[in-house]
């Protein structure tokens, strides 16, 4: 019976008090919708499924693979995936003060005595056999190691949701590479049909010199225009190259390994046709980083308490058993046992200001912490706001870019044409080319532009974590 008054005793010291403060998660005043863009009341549903594997919304079975691939073979993957198990690792280690430390040894010892003296008398030469038992326990009276816990669990949330902060990055990366390739490529066809048009132009101005109806200038004029759009593939076909290398690296190959595939053309993305644009309230949920940010500010204020045990005493509970004997038959004999058990306290009496300068460090470092938190919250609305902001106002540019386009073409058939009947001069053709030219150019990189908001909108959203799950 008493024993287990004692033990309830114990138990009851141990869960006495928790010192530091209790975390409460902040609750920010959030904007009940967004600047740019007024989501419906059903469109969180379409959000939540669209933004699962957002990429899949473009159509284009090769990116599909491609972040099939990233997923299962990126190197920042691999490493957040170490930085959570370090993180797990040390929840480990904070829990182990809950129990009881026990060493145990086993010695065999040959010793000598001296002889000659008179008190207390020597024996000369002897052996002895010792098999030690060393226990103890500390008894968590203020809440020290609980909340080093607490702070553990909190820092493997963390790891948790880096990891798919760096998941989330890749995504968006890798289809924006692919994106910014297929964008290189049709630049480079755009410049390859302006070159065979530039071709077309010299020629016609030869026939002309040579029938007596142009001048060497034209001539001239039309060659040094076939020669300064001969210029523009060399770097288009750079620029295809080294997205390709970029996506090897990306998927966790060398950067050769998808040159040959990649190299082979292929559309751009189309845009979807819906986007997926949600309540401001659910990015904080979808949001990788925002959860993170919170998970840091948890694990900084349970560090508080950590810091605050230190100024109170600390009790701890010593066995120790050590059969010691001549003979190894006898060690396990109970006379031959030394054993002791008590309770042991100590506590700080002064150390310079040391403890209370640490407690000062950690309420600061949890005050960071939430200002990191709140940071990037609001750095997370922005992003999703600029990337709605950009969108608009690129497919509206876009459309425009694209009766540009249009208009530019027919001014270059039409000026070809006059030329050809005597009705003007040569000027007027080359006008018309570089128009046509730098028209459809700046229209292929509006089409990335809106492909690469849309990809920054399901970024800034937080998604395609939702859909994948990590071998742990």
């Amino acid at each position: 019976m008493r024993r287990h008054v004692a033990a309830l005793a114990l138990a009851g010291l141990a869960a006495a008090c928790t010192v530091g403060p209790d975390y409460k998660p902040d609750q920010l005043d959030l904007p009940s919708t967004w600047t740019e863009q007024q989501p419906s009341p059903g469109d969180q549903a379409a959000a939540d499924a669209a933004l699962k594997d957002w990429w899949a919304s473009f159509k284009d079975p090769l990116l599909d693979r491609l972040i099939a691939q990233a997923i299962a073979g990126n190197d920042d993957l691999k490493l957040a995936r170490q930085r959570l198990i370090q993180a797990r690792a040390g929840r480990a280690v904070a829990g182990a003060v809950d129990y009881p430390q026990v060493k145990a040894a086993a010695a065999r010892l040959q010793s000598n005595s001296s002889t000659t003296v008179d008190y207390p008398p020597g024996i000369g030469q002897y052996r002895t056999w010792e098999l030690g038992f060393d226990a103890s326990w500390e008894l968590d009276v203020f809440g020290g190691t609980r909340r080093a816990e607490e702070a553990a669990d909190a820092e493997i949330g963390a790891a948790i949701e880096d990891r798919r902060t760096v998941l989330v990055s890749l995504l968006a990366e890798v289809a924006g590479d692919y994106a910014s390739l297929r964008t290189s490529q049709l630049r480079l066809a755009i410049a390859e049909r302006n070159i065979e048009a530039a071709r077309k132009g010299l020629d016609l101005t030869q026939r002309e010199f040579q029938q007596g109806l142009g001048t060497d200038l034209e001539v001239a004029q039309a060659r040094a225009q076939w020669n300064n759009v001969r210029s523009a593939p060399p770097p288009l076909k750079a620029s295809v190259a080294r997205l390709s290398h970029a996506i090897g690296v990306l998927v966790g190959g060398f950067p050769g390994d998808l040159e040959a595939e990649l190299s082979k053309p292929a559309p751009l993305m189309e845009v979807p046709a819906t986007l997926p644009v949600a309540l401001p309230s659910e990015t904080l949920t979808n949001r990788p980083d925002i959860r993170r940010a919170e998970r840091r500010y948890a694990a900084a204020t349970a560090r508080i308490g950590v810091a605050t045990a230190a100024l109170f005493p600390h009790f701890e509970i010593p066995l120790m058993i050590d059969p010691t004997s001549a003979t190894l038959s006898s060690l396990l004999l109970a006379k031959s046992l030394d054993w002791n058990l008590g309770l042991e306290a100590s506590g700080l009496v002064y150390d310079g200001g040391k403890t209370d300068a640490q407690i000062e460090s950690a309420k600061a470092a949890a005050e960071s912490a939430r200002i990191a938190y709140e940071q990037t919250v609001r750095g997370a609305f922005r992003d999703v706001e600029d990337a709605l902001v950009n969108f608009s106002t690129e497919t509206e540019r876009n459309g425009t870019l694209k009766e540009a386009a249009s208009d530019s073409d027919q001014a270059l058939d039409r000026a070809t044409r006059l030329y050809s009947a005597g009705l003007t001069d040569f000027l007027k053709v080359l006008d018309s080319e570089r128009a046509a030219f730098a028209a459809e150019d700046v229209e292929a990189q509006s089409r990335l532009a809106k492909v690469q908001d849309v990809i920054a909108l399901f970024k800034a959203l937080g998604g395609g974590w939702q859909g994948v799950a990590f071998e742990d």
